[in-house]
């Protein structure tokens, strides 16, 4: 288990809950590390747990009937994922795979069923977190036909600092090229010359440190 202060630094949905339901929800989590390019967990498997992002960097991806890897979403600090094959009771449909060292919080199946059963406050949170999916993937189906490199690369980097959906993110991320490459599926290069476009078109800017964005909404709105 985790401690109750560990808990209000990892899940921004602890606020919504009654001092009963985040000692249950602290008692079901624990947290692991995962190394760059480790597996969290590979399509078809059995993953009984509802994952949060404290730091580090995720990517869900799943293989095309051609063999081609497609990423489906990033996750990174605050975030939280994979609720719907929890409440399904399915295996998971998707490759889970650290881009980077990664600290995770696990809260298990049996824990994130009681709170669904139980807390106003938990469910609100999971009402809101589907809406935000369920746009996140409807604009993946517009990447994927209609937008071209720079394009897909705004979107992807518009999601990771949705406020909604990684709220530990803030206006500037620690990423790397070769990250946000693999998270657009697009090569090194390709990200490259596109992060150049929509930097020369002032909707972010290229760092050492990473990536500052003025507002990410710029980059959900953009079709470079």
């Amino acid at each position: 288990m985790i401690s109750l202060e560990l808990l209000n630094r990892a899940a921004v949905w602890a606020a919504e809950l009654t001092e009963e339901e985040r000692e249950r929800a602290r008692k079901g989590i624990i947290e692991k590390t995962y190394g760059k390019g480790v597996y969290v967990c590979h399509q078809g498997d059995r993953f009984n747990a509802w994952a949060g992002v404290f730091t580090g960097l995720v990517k869900v991806a799943t293989v095309s009937d051609r063999g081609k890897q497609v990423s489906l979403a990033g996750f990174t600090n605050g975030a939280w994922f994979g609720e719907g094959s929890l409440i399904k009771g399915e295996m998971r449909r998707y490759d889970i795979v650290a881009l980077r060292d990664s600290r995770l919080m696990l809260m298990d199946a049996g824990t994130f069923a009681w709170l669904l059963d139980n807390s106003v406050g938990f469910n609100r949170y999971l009402v809101r977190q589907f809406n935000e999916r369920l746009g996140q993937f409807i604009g993946q189906v517009e990447n994927d036909r209609m937008l071209d490199a720079a394009g897909r690369v705004a979107r992807t980097l518009g999601s990771l600092f949705n406020p909604r959906t990684n709220p530990g993110v803030g206006q500037q991320l620690a990423i790397t090229q070769e990250e946000v490459g693999l998270l657009s599926g697009l090569s090194r290069q390709v990200t490259n010359q596109s992060l150049k476009l929509l930097e020369g078109r002032g909707k972010l800017t290229v760092g050492r440190g990473g990536i500052a964005i003025r507002d990410w909404r710029d980059l959900m709105g953009s079709n470079a």
